[in-house]
C-alpha cells in the first residue's frame, strides 16, 4: 500500500509585490469557533498580513478545478465561487467575479494597481485587473492560493460550519469513522504538517517531506461539538503509538491534531490530560494548522467505494 518514490522538491517563496498584471506565456456565514481567526503560518502572514505574493505557478489552487467555494484563509469568509474561476495563464488563481460584498477594493501602495482584501477581516488577497479580455466580464481577480481555503460544493455554506483536521494513521480508516458521526458535513483526506508544497502520495510515502496523512472535517457545531469530535478521534485509533498505527509504520501515520485556534487547542489538551490521568501514555501531538493538501481522488471516500471495513482502525471507548 505504501510504495516509495523519490521526492520532487518544490521551492515556495514570496515577493514583496502583488500579482503582476503581465501574463507569464449570498449572505453566507462559515466561521470558526466563537469568531476567532485561524492561526497563520509565517508564510501565510507574509501574504495575508504583510501583502506579499507567493511565487507564480506554485499555489495549490492555480490549476485546481473543484466545484465549491473559496474562503478567506484567515477568517473563513466565502469570497469566490468556483464557477467564476478561469485560467488566465498568469500563474495565480483567477476569478472574474466575487461573492457579493466579500471583497474590498482599494488603491495599492504603488498608486497604480487595485488591491483586493477580504471585507470581513482585511486580509490581503491580491489585485484586480480590468479590460484584459479574458472573459465576458472583462475582470480578473488575481489571488494568492495561500490566501484561500476551499470547501466542496456539497457543503451548505449557509450553515455556521467549523473546520477540524485530525491525523490518526491511514487516512482511509480515519475518514470512515468521522463520516459516520452525526453533524459531520464533509470530509477530505489529504496531507499536512510537512515542508514541501503540493505533495503527492508518493512524496509523502518517501518519508522525506514530513507530511502526515490526515482528514479535514467540516462540521455543524449545533449537532456535534468539537470536543465530541475530538473524543471520537481518540477512540478510533491508539493515541499511545508513535509514528505508526497498527500494521502501518512511518512518520506519515503519527497521531496529531492540527488546531485552528486556541479554543480547539485547549479542548484537545484537556482531553489529553484526561487520558493521561487515566493511565494512557498519549503520544498525540498538538500543532497549529498549516497548509492542507487534498490527496488524490482515488483516496477520497475509500471505504465507501470499496464496500469493506477499515483494516487498521477499531473504535475503543476511552472516555
Amino acid at each position: 500500500m505504501k510504495n516509495i518514490f523519490f521526492l520532487t522538491l518544490i521551492v515556495f517563496t514570496f515577493g514583496l509585490n502583488a500579482c503582476s498584471q503581465n501574463n507569464n506565456n449570498n449572505n453566507i456565514n462559515l466561521n470558526n469557533d466563537t469568531m476567532q481567526y485561524n492561526d497563520l503560518t509565517i508564510q501565510e502572514q507574509q501574504v495575508l498580513l504583510n501583502k506579499g505574493t507567493e511565487m507564480s505557478f506554485t499555489g495549490k489552487y492555480y490549476t485546481f478545478n473543484g466545484d465549491g467555494t473559496y474562503l478567506c484563509k484567515q477568517c473563513n469568509a466565502p469570497l469566490y465561487k468556483s464557477s467564476d474561476k478561469f485560467d488566465a495563464h498568469c500563474g495565480w488563481p483567477s476569478f472574474d467575479d466575487e461573492i457579493s460584498g466579500a471583497i474590498t477594493k482599494s488603491t495599492d501602495a504603488d498608486g497604480q494597481r487595485t488591491e483586493i482584501t477580504c471585507s470581513n477581516c482585511g486580509a490581503h488577497l491580491g489585485h484586480v485587473f480590468m479590460n484584459e479580455g479574458f472573459t465576458a466580464k472583462n475582470t480578473r481577480h488575481c489571488v494568492n492560493s495561500i490566501s484561500l481555503n476551499f470547501v466542496p460544493i456539497k457543503l451548505n455554506v449557509q450553515q455556521n460550519l467549523q473546520r477540524a483536521v485530525f491525523a490518526a494513521g491511514c487516512f482511509w480508516g480515519v475518514e470512515y469513522y468521522l463520516q459516520k458521526q452525526a453533524g459531520v458535513v464533509s470530509t477530505t483526506v489529504g496531507y499536512i504538517g510537512g515542508n514541501t508544497t503540493n505533495p503527492t502520495y508518493q512524496d509523502v510515502c518517501s518519508h522525506t517531506t514530513g507530511h502526515v496523512e490526515a482528514v479535514e472535517v467540516y462540521f455543524d457545531p449545533t449537532i456535534v461539538s468539537y470536543e465530541k469530535l475530538t473524543k471520537l478521534f481518540f477512540e478510533i485509533h491508539d493515541p499511545t503509538q508513535i509514528d505508526r498505527q497498527g500494521p502501518d509504520v512511518g512518520d506519515q501515520y503519527r497521531s496529531e491534531i492540527f488546531y485552528m485556534n486556541d479554543y480547539q487547542k485547549n479542548i484537545a489538551q484537556d482531553l489529553i490530560n484526561q487520558l493521561t490521568n487515566n493511565g494512557y501514555n498519549v503520544a498525540t501531538k498538538l500543532t497549529p494548522a498549516t497548509e492542507f493538501y487534498p490527496a488524490e481522488d482515488y483516496h477520497q471516500d475509500y471505504y465507501q467505494h470499496k464496500g469493506s471495513l477499515p483494516y487498521c482502525h477499531v473504535r475503543t471507548t476511552r472516555f
